[in-house]
């Protein structure tokens, strides 16, 4: 018989925000949830994250003793501390970083789960989230032939605004953390940073992820200030990019940008561009690693290999661009390109 993840313990507190003087609200016990409660708030917990995901951990620049949240689970998984107490500081330390004015007041959940998976085994997990957002919905009531109809507000299983997933794994190293956030902006670098203190591992996914930025940043951006290059050559360049990343398993710089980039100008002018963005955003890019197929995947939707031509055309190019010209049309005083191929699909 499969084993199903399943809510060992659950709490549920509201944290204001402070810097507005808003409320913050103590439940004095944890939620009791019947079976079948218990599986579908699981599934609606868990299933913002998979194994395939970036992971993050916990840091502190001095050390990890300093690191609020990562103590408090630490206690959870050794059993040291009550839980349900435990969470209330959880949630006391959110409040009490809550200071940022665009910072939504809301419920804050602490699930301590069990069964859960990560690199193919079953461990514990805790799971922290917040609902900010909420819906009305109609709860429907009937007797007999009779109906009776109330107006609700609530949160959506299904719309849980922000929430990470902490593993016991890897924990002298701050643990291994899967974290989702809607928001952007401030609210995401609040959850992340001021309340949770993580940071991305510097692992496969973290490697690829950043180089793929870097390179799609340096194309787009940098190429058409310092040279020039018709739309249609950056484009190229994007497709070559994701396609030495599809085509090999190991990543190394050097062969890189004698492969994507090619000329010497371009290479010198990208490995410039490389460090400043390395600097500027205190991150490391190593000259080799592993090619992450997941972080792949989630960078090449980003690669946008499209020509718009005012409001009229999108040209989608994937291949060789030397079949496709540009050109300017005197008599009606407008630019045009000439596309050859040879079987209209």
């Amino acid at each position: 018989m499969e084993t199903r993840a399943s809510i060992k313990q659950l709490s549920v507190h509201y944290t204001g925000n402070k810097g507005l003087g808003q409320d913050f609200i103590k439940a004095q016990h944890p939620l009791v949830l019947n079976e079948r409660d218990n599986a579908i708030i699981t599934d609606a917990l868990l299933a913002k994250f998979s194994t395939d995901m970036e992971r993050f951990s916990f840091v502190n620049p001095v050390s990890l003793d300093y690191n609020i949240v990562y103590n408090l689970c630490l206690a959870i998984f050794a059993e040291e501390a009550d839980f349900h107490k435990t969470t209330i500081d959880i949630a006391t330390h959110l409040y009490e970083s809550t200071t940022h004015p665009k910072i939504k007041p809301g419920e804050l959940y602490v699930a301590h789960l069990q069964h859960c998976e990560i690199d193919g085994k079953l461990t514990e997990a805790i799971g922290i989230y917040k609902t900010e957002s909420k819906s009305n919905f109609l709860d429907i009531q009937h007797e007999a032939h009779e109906f009776s109809m109330t107006l609700r507000e609530g949160a959506e299983l299904t719309k849980i605004d922000k929430g990470c997933l902490i593993f016991p794994t890897n924990g002298e190293k701050g643990f291994d953390i899967f974290l989702f956030d809607h928001n952007r902006g401030e609210e995401a670098v609040f959850w992340k940073e001021t309340f949770l203190s993580v940071a991305p591992q510097a692992n496969e996914y973290y490697q690829t992820n950043q180089f793929l930025t870097v390179a799609r940043q340096f194309i787009a951006k940098e190429i058409p200030e310092s040279f020039e290059m018709e739309k249609t050559g950056q484009i190229d360049l994007l497709n070559k990019s994701v396609e030495y990343f599809r085509n090999n398993d190991s990543f190394d710089k050097t062969d890189f940008v004698e492969t994507v980039l090619q000329d010497d100008k371009l290479i010198r002018a990208f490995k410039q561009y490389e460090h400043s963005y390395a600097e500027a955003n205190d991150v490391e890019l190593p000259d080799s690693f592993g090619i992450s197929t997941q972080a792949l995947k989630k960078q090449a939707r980003v690669f946008k290999s499209v020509l718009k031509l005012d409001k009229n055309f999108h040209i989608y190019i994937h291949g060789d661009k030397d079949l496709i010209e540009k050109g300017y049309d005197a008599v009606t005083g407008k630019n045009y390109y000439k596309i050859y191929f040879d079987e209209e699909a």
